[in-house]
């Protein structure tokens, strides 16, 4: 099996991507204060060995110097993390570590609960024999006859454990097959079962029967209507529509009339930020709140909105105009409102929609609005105050602070629930925060949002994107609509950059272009942690430092073909070894803030270099094309799908179209953490060279006709299942959900074939 032995490799030698920037010095100062911290763990040593030594004693004189110990125990505790506040180096954990193993050395010396009598006979002979003896020296100088056990006894005990437990350490680091092999093998065959399940309605009747089946209840009225709009465009999706059921399910337990009012109240208020669409009699318009900077996105939604608005019922309708997501319910709320809604499903209506409906939007009164829903959290950091709500209390996110904070090597169990090995084996689960606390400091949406404002109350509000947890409605962007990126290739030629090329034509290159407008760094740092900016800098500023070596999967040269093991490179060494990259900033730092010497912004600008904008449609003529996330999703990853390029892609925020679309089979993923990327790209576009420091051969034959065929299968998907054609159906059948969702009667509403009129 390819688990244990690789995963016990990664799980101690994978370096983060959080940046250690060179050009302001924490090269120099970081090495520095782990000897400081050494220092203070040592001190620390002495004195709770003294304290062992008192305790022991019979003596009733040593209360009073105990508690003079105690007191220097706690003083060097709180100086400890003083020294790494003092450099705004709370995102290191450098000092951590040396901390934790003076800890464990003492654990192993004095009979703590949580070290058992085996393991902490082991670990004691094993750190001896490694020239961890200081601890035992001090102690045998304090008080020799305190010893666990003489050294002997230690010598032999350890020796036998050796042999005990030696065949479990005896294994290589080389496996039979590469993971992704087998991902392509698992993603092509889950793609074909979801095109086989997505549409099994291949009549009205059947699609009416498919939908009682999923989702428990008639559908709503005009689903003959949606139908045959869905029929006449072609739709290869009829029956799969689960995120619109997950997204319509909690409001089930909000009344209809108090639905009503909030979406009047919250588009009353500019501050909000929430732009307000009206369907009256077959027509929508637009609200008078809407700022000018946005009416653009509001004109989109209407255009798609009156493809089919002649079969909507009248609405009010709060469309979030920021590029961040708002609503966290509390994880016990919403799985309350959740049940709650379940226990209604079995109704089954069959009225069609009030005549008229108008009177059921009578405008509120808005005099005594309260414009308490939304609270600001841009620019700062809302993982533990804000978002992380949605998870359980028991989870790492809620749990586990501590390991929110970023450390220079990657905590394997955030990671390995979604991973296998470097690569990503569960896209869905890798968004799930509630395993990962530190995601924390890894996004710009978790450690400085330029614009959140954000709600614990279930709102009636619609976003384009939305993270893991939060509740907004999801529908399909404009953006991608009215064609603000767009694919738009020029006529091939030998000379055209702008023209997309056979995939043998294109450049063997994993090529980026954009702006660091994924979150603000206010003057704090926090730009270290942003994905955009650790790509950058992944690529364009690695050096021979420890915390800079890359991990890479090989084809074993002392093995048969076919066998591959992972090897630590220098970050310096990658080009040379063909992995080929083009990945800037274009033209200089945004979002920034601060003032020297703590500015943000010249920090970045210091550490970086940048790139002229490049026309849209160069994208093309690279094989290879990095998708991220900015403020919200991104804009880029359906035209980069209709492309014969193969799109990387890493991101935290979903999408209407995120059930439709299969990784390995139709895009590349990547962990956020952007551990994988360089094993990706060596497994398709192939690595040929010699470890700096051993000579020893790095070696893997490029994968070209699998990256074409992921390519091409992305491509032919897209223009089947994800045009814009697409987008109308979904969101049609969305505002059909949700039309019912907010009338009085809705629990006699639905579509059985046969409606009956109020």
């Amino acid at each position: 099996m390819f688990g244990t032995r690789w995963l016990t490799y990664l799980e101690s030698g994978l370096n983060t991507t959080f940046i250690c920037p060179v050009a302001v010095g924490l090269d120099k100062k970081i090495p520095n204060l782990q000897w400081a911290a050494t220092g203070l763990d040592s001190l620390l040593v002495l004195i709770l060995a003294e304290l062992s030594f008192s305790c022991n004693a019979q003596n009733s004189a040593y209360p009073r110097r105990n508690s003079q110990i105690w007191g220097a125990v706690l003083a060097l505790n709180v100086l400890d993390p003083g020294v790494i506040s003092y450099v705004d180096l709370d995102w290191c954990d450098y000092l951590q570590d040396s901390a934790r193993t003076s800890r464990l050395a003492l654990a192993v010396e004095f009979p703590l609960p949580w070290v058992g009598p085996m393991a902490g006979y082991f670990i004691q002979s094993l750190l001896r024999l490694c020239k961890f003896n200081a601890v035992t020296n001090i102690q045998e100088e304090l008080e020799p006859k305190s010893r666990l056990f003489g050294w002997p006894n230690g010598y032999v005990k350890f020796v036998t454990l050796a042999f005990a437990l030696g065949p479990a350490f005896y294994k290589t680091d080389v496996a039979s097959y590469h993971p992704i092999d087998m991902l392509i093998f698992q993603a092509g065959n889950h793609s074909a079962e979801y095109v086989k399940y997505a549409t099994q309605g291949h009549s009205l009747e059947y699609a009416v029967a498919q939908y009682r089946r999923r989702y428990t209840r008639n559908p709503p009225p005009g689903f003959d209507k949606w139908y045959k709009y869905a029929i006449a465009r072609e739709s290869l999706i009829i029956d799969q529509y689960d995120q619109i059921y997950e997204d319509m399910l909690p409001f089930w337990s909000v009344q209809p009339a108090e639905l009503r009012r909030l979406t009047m109240e919250l588009t009353s208020d500019p501050w909000n930020e929430l732009g307000l669409l009206s369907i009256r009699n077959g027509s929508v318009s637009i609200g008078d709140t809407v700022p000018p900077t946005h009416r653009w996105m509001m004109e989109g939604v209407t255009r798609m909105i009156e493809k089919f608005v002649e079969f909507l019922p009248d609405m009010d309708l709060a469309f979030n105009i920021n590029d961040e997501p708002r609503i966290v319910v509390p994880y016990n709320d919403i799985t309350s409102m959740r049940e709650s809604a379940r226990g209604k499903e079995n109704a089954i209506g069959d009225r069609s929609w009030p005549v008229p409906s108008l009177g059921t939007w009578t405008t509120p009164d808005t005099s005594s609005v309260d414009h308490s829903y939304f609270k600001l959290y841009s620019l700062q950091n809302n993982f533990a105050a804000f978002s992380s709500g949605a998870c359980p209390s028991n989870s790492r996110a809620r749990n586990r602070a501590v390991d929110s904070n970023p450390r220079s090597h990657i905590d394997y169990s955030n990671i390995a629930p979604h991973s296998l090995g470097q690569f990503m084996s569960d896209w869905q689960l890798s968004k799930s925060i509630c395993h990962q606390p530190d995601m924390a400091h890894l996004h710009g949406l978790y450690a400085s949002p330029a614009a959140l404002k954000g709600s614990r109350k279930l709102l009636p509000v619609f976003s384009q994107s939305k993270a893991h947890g939060y509740n907004d409605i999801l529908y399909p962007s404009c953006w991608n609509y009215i064609d603000k990126v767009a694919y738009r290739p020029a006529e091939s030629s030998e000379n055209n950059d702008n023209a997309d090329p056979p995939f043998h034509k294109k450049l063997n290159t994993l090529f980026w272009r954009g702006a660091t407008s994924e979150g603000v760094s206010p003057g704090t740092g926090t730009w270290r942690g942003m994905t955009r900016q650790r790509l950058v800098h992944l690529a364009n500023n690695l050096t021979n430092s420890a915390h800079d070596e890359v991990t890479l999967l090989v084809q074993d040269p002392y093995k048969r073909s076919g066998r591959y093991r992972h090897v630590n490179v220098l970050g310096t060494q990658l080009d040379s070894l063909g992995l080929s990259t083009d990945i800037k900033i274009v033209d200089h730092i945004v979002r920034c803030g601060g003032m020297p010497p703590h500015s943000d912004c010249d920090d970045q600008e210091a550490e970086f270099t940048f790139a002229k904008p490049v026309d849209f449609q160069n994208h093309w003529k690279h094989r290879y094309l990095f998708d991220l996330d900015g403020a919200g999703f991104s804009g880029r990853f359906l035209p980069f799908l209709q492309s014969h390029s193969l799109p990387f892609k890493t991101a935290l925020f979903r999408e209407w179209y995120d059930e439709r679309i299969t990784p390995w089979a139709h895009f590349v993923p990547l962990d956020l953490r952007l551990h994988g990327v360089y094993s990706t790209l060596a497994y398709f576009a192939g690595m040929d060279g010699r470890d700096a420091r051993t000579g020893k051969t790095l070696y893997i034959g490029n994968h070209l006709k699998e990256a074409e065929a992921i390519a091409e299968n992305g491509r032919n998907w897209a223009n089947k299942a994800l045009r814009k054609e697409d987008m109308e159906i979904y969101f049609f059948r969305l505002l059909l959900e949700w039309g019912r969702v907010l009338d009085d009667q809705r629990e006699e509403l639905g579509y059985s074939g046969m409606i009956k009129n109020t």
